[in-house]
């Protein structure tokens, strides 16, 4: 990148806010995805306002500089990285929370804001921010709109797009724009605002959230749950929503992840099931009691082997602090973790996820399982050394034949982490050419010279 374009930067945000050092560029040449091929930036930006992204984009516009908007890098699709030369946009200074509203339970604030951040703040006036990925005390909601980060609650609660109300975006060329609002209703024109939800960055660069919010509910019980096998809790969680109660969470690990989950946190965990399922079910006190009763009715009634109710708050914690741990407790039994997110219709699950089990034991791959039951998305975990390129050819091969089991049961490649690079070549598979064709007409429109976020989802 010319010298003169950098001076440009400096002058605009700051020197302290161009990195052009190579340990810095190294930095933020990758997120969380591991197994795929980067490069390092020119440049890295950190803007501190809507106007200065604008300004960005104008340079970048008349110079042709591809653009790479990042977050907190928790993505694991590869959707944030570089693939060439260019510049990596920060939003992690745009982190003001700028306006709670409580008649209306609205939140706007900025991009770079910490979703747990938010939902902190939103707590004191007794509100609730319902999306919760894995990695919510890191992750930014400028990136949680980009790829309609999903989480624990989206069982009940829904994911990101169900509480976007409005966005600030700028555009390729710099313009700014605002669509939606506080209105319950409002049918003016397009639905614009819901064109940048799980764009990926792709269309334009979201630097403002206004989000939904729910009455924080008043109380919460949680169990776990085991089963000697898969199919029998496969069957409690229809039946579960089929008594006309929708948890909270109702999330699902299988024998390699209980294993080392339970190796690492040590709190008790059933070693020897087939699989389990942690149930939390919210609201009103006299519901929770009424609904946690029917739960443990339903699971006794279709043969689960144990029932266990968290009686107290810091056994509710563990429980939810060793799911989190999913990914890290796995991640320690080899050098490298690659994590998707398949998902299929709920009742198609438990095929699914036996079918994952057959083919890692087909193509010899170690591959722990995760997901959010209640609502079909799958989190298959795959243990590996990517240094080694005959287990990642094997890796590639299960892959292929995974995603292919998620489509042939009216699944979908990606339910919470976006398609990126990982998951790219594999799009063809879901869409046929004329509804990919649209997806980038749709692109070129927003983004004629590509500079947005190049090479991703699209190959």
């Amino acid at each position: 990148m010319d010298q003169v374009i950098i001076e440009q930067f400096k002058k605009l945000l700051g020197e302290e806010n161009v990195l052009i050092e190579n340990d810095d560029l190294f930095c933020y040449s990758y997120d969380a995805t591991q197994g795929i091929k980067t490069e390092f930036p020119d440049v890295v930006l950190f803007p501190s306002t809507t106007e200065q992204v604008s300004e960005i984009m104008k340079i970048a516009t008349k110079h042709k500089i591809p653009v790479y908007p990042k977050g907190a890098g928790t993505n694991l699709s590869g959707g944030t990285v570089p693939l060439n030369k260019g510049i990596v946009l920060s939003l992690l200074k745009m982190d003001k929370i700028i306006e709670i509203d409580t008649e209306n339970h609205t939140c706007l604030c900025e991009a770079g804001v910490v979703i747990q951040d938010m939902d902190d703040a939103v707590a004191k006036f007794g509100l609730l921010y319902p999306p919760d990925p894995a990695t919510v005390k890191t992750a930014t909601m400028g990136g949680s709109v980009a790829e309609c980060a999903g989480g624990l609650r989206g069982l009940k609660y829904g994911v990101t797009k169900d509480y976007v109300m409005g966005v600030k975006v700028v555009l390729a060329d710099g313009s700014i724009v605002k669509y939606g609002g506080k209105n319950i209703k409002d049918v003016s024109g397009f639905n614009m605002k819901a064109i940048f939800v799980m764009a990926e960055g792709m269309l334009g660069i979201v630097t403002e959230v206004l989000c939904k919010l729910v009455p924080r509910p008043e109380d919460r019980k949680a169990m776990m749950v085991t089963f000697s096998k898969l199919e029998t809790a496969a069957e409690t969680i229809k039946a579960i929503i089929a008594n006309k109660i929708i948890p909270a969470t109702m999330e699902i690990m299988d024998n390699t992840c209980i294993k080392a989950v339970e190796e690492f946190s040590k709190i008790g965990l059933p070693v020897d099931a087939e699989a389990l399922l942690l149930i939390e079910v919210d609201g009103w006190k006299e519901t929770v009691e009424r609904e946690a009763a029917k739960v443990i009715e339903v699971c006794n009634a279709c043969g689960a082997d144990k029932v266990d109710v968290a009686q107290d708050m810091a056994r509710r914690e563990a429980l939810w602090a060793a799911r989190r741990a999913a990914i890290p407790a796995q991640g320690r039994l080899r050098p490298s973790l690659i994590l998707m997110d398949a998902t299929v219709p709920r009742g198609e699950l438990a095929g699914f996820l036996r079918a994952v089990q057959e083919l890692s034991k087909k193509h010899n791959i170690l591959c722990g399982n995760f997901g959010h039951a209640g609502d079909g998305n799958l989190h298959p975990t795959i243990l590996c050394d990517v240094r080694d390129a005959d287990e990642m050819k094997r890796v590639d091969d299960f892959l292929s034949d995974m995603f292919d089991a998620a489509l042939a049961r009216n699944g979908t490649l990606s339910g919470e982490h976006g398609i990126g690079i990982a998951k790219a070549p594999y799009l063809p598979r879901q869409f046929s050419p004329e509804e990919i064709g649209l997806m980038k007409k749709l692109k070129a429109a927003f983004d004629p010279d590509n500079l947005l976020n190049p090479g991703k989802m699209f190959v």
